[in-house]
């Protein structure tokens, strides 16, 4: 007896020190649709960084105009309430813990076949992180919608960039996939911007240059908040105006621009306000 008992506590001690199981690794998938190949360059980068699976979203009737003939397309198909149909996907929506959404940003929403594919997957149990490309702005708006949308999934706001700057791309969205542990890295912590103050001459003057050439109105300065690093300074204008449809509108823009001699303020996002 004494003998099977020396042998039962050896093998639970053994058990004891043996080395945990670790963790399975979180699988990933990043779905897009892209139509000029810019949110492919986005999708490409994530499959590069995150060592995911990748696959594009097909519209059976293809979206192959100019920009023009695209937006003429999109608005007959919002008065008709027409969803375009996609093919159906190949991968196993099922196989997966998350799912990086990419698409830009068409007539104010996600471009038409992700409501293609929505209407055809549910993501249920799964973590959908919205990625999108576009002129100005509308990631947040969009995640809101698919948050409604997709009520079983866990939709989650992620990393959006304008059409104009994607050769930021992959320093910035390396960051946000560090800064929100998609990744492991370390990457120097940005500052908190000032409380917003009235904008001065020389703010305004920054403003101006990062978005007098935009082909839409983005309003009038305010106030501004400030964050400066060592090589770049931050801004973050809360903006009034009125819109291309002669409507009033707020909105908060966020503008960069490098300390280098000779460098042009960029904008980088617009976040219009509820109304």
């Amino acid at each position: 007896m004494k003998k099977v008992l020396s042998i039962m506590i050896a093998a639970l001690s053994l058990a004891a020190c043996a080395p945990k199981h670790q963790e399975a690794a979180t699988k990933t998938l990043v779905l897009y649709y892209s139509q000029t190949g810019v949110t492919e360059k986005l999708a490409l980068e994530l499959q590069a960084q995150l060592g995911a699976d990748i696959e594009a979203i097909v519209a059976e009737q293809p979206y192959d105009g100019d920009f023009a003939t695209t937006l003429e397309r999109c608005q007959n198909e919002m008065v008709a309430g027409i969803v375009p149909e996609v093919k159906p996907i190949k991968a196993n929506i099922d196989d997966y813990d998350q799912i990086f959404l990419c698409y830009p940003i068409w007539c104010g929403t996600f471009a038409f076949p992700i409501g293609g594919l929505i209407k055809n997957e549910s993501f249920a149990g799964k973590k959908v992180i919205t990625c999108s490309t576009f002129g100005s702005g509308g990631l947040q708006s969009t995640t809101r919608y698919l948050k409604e949308v997709l009520p079983q999934a866990e939709v989650i706001e992620g990393f959006g960039i304008r059409a104009a700057r994607i050769d930021k791309l992959s320093e910035e969205l390396n960051r946000f996939l560090i800064e929100h542990f998609f990744k492991e890295g370390e990457v120097e912590a940005l500052p908190a911007f000032m409380e917003h103050q009235p904008v001065t001459d020389a703010e305004k003057a920054v403003f101006d240059e990062a978005c007098a050439d935009y082909q839409f109105p983005l309003g009038t300065p305010i106030d501004v908040a400030v964050r400066e690093m060592d090589n770049v300074i931050d801004y973050e204008f809360y903006v009034e105006g009125i819109n291309e449809y002669g409507n009033p509108f707020s909105a908060t823009i966020y503008v960069t621009k490098d300390k280098v001699e000779g460098a042009k303020a960029e904008f980088t996002q617009v976040i219009r306000n509820e109304i």
